[in-house]
């Protein structure tokens, strides 16, 4: 039975570069920073959209998979900062790439986004639905931080995209393990603005337009599920954490990636990591990170990958990959 594999990939970060001596105004400090989190700097839009860094990573993903814009049948969006409410940004990057030949949606999972965008343009794939799918996550979280508080040194700004198409060859992916359990919603949460808290004088005044983050709550979360997810998939596919040869994590902070690998027995040599150029992209974390090892010729033909994530909600899970 034909496979799913990952035919391209592409990233687009912004040009400006904001340092971590920057955030000295609300307490905190570089050396804190990078001890505790593994952040030397981050980038961060101006004047430009979602949709701009999102459609800036399609266009390279598809450049890279020797594909055209018109050889694309369907674009999903992994972002928790779209352009506008409605339409959906997916709408916004069709239509700067001229991508008229696809379908267009987002998906919602915060930092899982892109993991679980890509578990969807899999199915497409696998059953026959479409031939390409482009799968981008990307998230401007600077537009939804509150720059008074310490918890603004965490994000950056970027976008990163794989176009999935079929293949007849012994690679693609293994399986996936994806969670999701709602009883952590205020752990991670942009409070104003829905349906729930709309907008008015009070949200504003509360600065509920802003993430708010339990970070002891992310961290004991993210520690104890993605372990257990990565066990739970590598007992399905009867794979050893042995034959792994290299984790694509999302970024939540190095503190989380080493304890994870920690307990996972992977040697963090295997784990990849740009959160010290980058912060937490969130949506954009996993492939701007696979982007970058692809185009560096780390991957030979065989490999394992392992790709985890966890995000707000909660959402969690894992995918294993054959190179």
């Amino acid at each position: 039975m034909a496979n799913v594999f990952i035919s391209g990939t592409g990233s687009y970060v912004p040009p400006k570069v904001v340092p971590n001596s920057f955030f000295e105004k609300v307490g905190s400090t570089d050396e804190w920073i990078f001890n505790k989190l593994g952040i030397k700097e981050r980038r961060i839009v101006e004047n430009e959209a979602t949709s701009d860094l999102a459609s800036k990573a399609g266009l390279k993903a598809i450049e890279n998979a020797n594909l055209k814009v018109e050889d694309i049948d369907l674009i999903i969006v992994a972002t928790t900062t779209p352009d506008r409410q409605a339409p959906s940004c997916a709408c916004f990057v069709q239509e700067k790439m001229k991508a008229f030949n696809a379908v267009a949606f987002d998906v919602a999972a915060v930092c899982s986004g892109a993991l679980f965008t890509i578990s969807v343009g899999y199915q497409f794939v696998k059953n026959k639905v479409y031939k390409n799918v482009l799968v981008i996550g990307a998230d401007t979280f600077s537009n939804i931080i509150d720059w008074e508080r310490r918890d603004s040194v965490f994000f950056g700004d970027g976008a990163g995209a794989l176009v999935l198409s079929e293949t007849e060859e012994d690679k693609g992916f293994i399986d996936f393990n994806l969670h999701s359990d709602g009883r952590g919603k205020e752990h991670f949460t942009i409070p104003g603005g829905g349906s729930e808290n709309p907008t008015s004088e009070k949200t504003l005044n509360n600065r509920q337009h802003f993430f708010q983050m339990n970070g002891k709550e992310v961290f004991e979360t993210a520690t104890k599920v993605v372990p257990e997810s990565i066990h739970e998939l590598l007992e399905k596919t009867k794979t050893s954490v042995d034959d792994i040869d290299f984790l694509i994590p999302h970024q939540p902070s190095i503190g989380i990636l080493k304890s994870i690998a920690k307990s996972i027995n992977l040697p963090f040599e295997k784990v990849m990591t740009n959160m010290d150029k980058y912060a937490n992209t969130s949506g954009g974390t996993i492939p701007i990170v696979l982007d970058e090892v692809h185009r560096e010729g780390r991957f030979q033909k065989g490999d394992k990958l392992l790709f985890a994530a966890v995000g707000a909600g909660w959402t969690w899970g894992t995918a294993l990959y054959k190179w």
